[in-house]
């Protein structure tokens, strides 16, 4: 298990109403993107090696569960100001 994540995981989840809905997503030759959406809404992520480590750190977790993102997580979901830049890259700067 990635205990880097696991630790991130925990303090976003302490930070964020004390649980937490995941959805894991591969991303490629970059591992898979384990995206967090806390019980307050807000949104976070961290990267692991594959889906194996993902599934892993979740196990870990009680607090965690997996979810999709269905019609209850997006309605849940609420980007923290400035997300929608920061996930556009220099696109979302305007330069």
């Amino acid at each position: 298990m990635n205990e880097h994540a696991a630790k991130s995981i925990r303090s976003f989840i302490a930070a964020h109403g004390g649980s937490a809905k995941a959805v894991l997503q591969p991303v490629g030759l970059r591992g898979v993107r384990i995206t967090l959406v806390g019980e307050d809404g807000i949104m976070g992520d961290e990267m692991v090696a594959s889906m194996a480590d993902a599934q892993a750190v979740v196990e870990a977790i009680p607090e965690l569960t997996t979810s999709d993102w269905d019609r209850d997580l997006v309605a849940t979901a609420t980007p923290a100001p400035g997300h929608a830049q920061k996930m556009a890259g220099w696109s979302g700067r305007g330069l």
